[in-house]
């Protein structure tokens, strides 16, 4: 399951643009792909491909003659993030702000893992963002909509089909132990 949340006019950006179906259909489609699943990263990268968002590494670059890329871009709207870890916002405003500051972006879109503590005593995801967001004005002053993810544990199956959730510690699950082992 996920949830936007859309900073100072994204929402109006990705309309001007006729993106806002696109980039609905873009995160449904990496929910579809990233729940339940282990390893994120490839995944990830497949479906913005699939979804035409990762085309041409040079209008991916966040600087010219250097490595760092965006995920994905497509006119002019970037997306940036870290799936497995809520605390990439901060690196992934940077990251679009540099774009967007160097004028290779127009605005841009934020992918966090929206799970947090039971034991939390912030809020709700969704509130943390919005607090985090407006402490950071002025530095970060980039139209950005945050993508909120949720995908759940990773789902494994053993030999005879069953399917168990992965955990951290391998003694948590004979099979996980056993492919841990080798």
């Amino acid at each position: 399951m996920f949830e936007i949340l859309h900073f100072r006019k994204s929402e109006k950006i990705l309309s001007n643009k006729n993106m806002l179906e696109d980039v609905q259909a873009t995160m449904q489609y990496i929910d579809d792909v990233l729940t339940g699943a282990l390893y994120t990263r490839e995944l990830l990268r497949m479906a913005l491909k699939e979804m035409d968002w990762a085309l041409d590494t040079d209008t991916m670059r966040i600087i010219e003659n250097r490595r760092y890329m965006y995920k994905g871009v497509k006119r002019g709207i970037a997306i940036d993030g870290n799936i497995c870890a809520y605390e990439y916002i901060l690196e992934g405003l940077v990251r679009l702000q540099i774009g967007y500051d160097k004028q290779r972006v127009e605005a841009g879109i934020l992918l966090v893992n929206s799970k947090r503590s039971d034991k939390s005593s912030l809020g709700t995801t969704s509130q943390i963002i919005k607090e985090e967001i407006e402490s950071l004005y002025p530095t970060i002053h980039l139209p950005v909509a945050v993508c909120l993810f949720n995908t759940g544990e990773p789902i494994l199956y053993d030999e005879e089909g069953n399917a168990y959730v992965a955990s951290v510690s391998k003694n948590d699950h004979p099979a996980t132990e056993k492919a841990a082992a080798g």
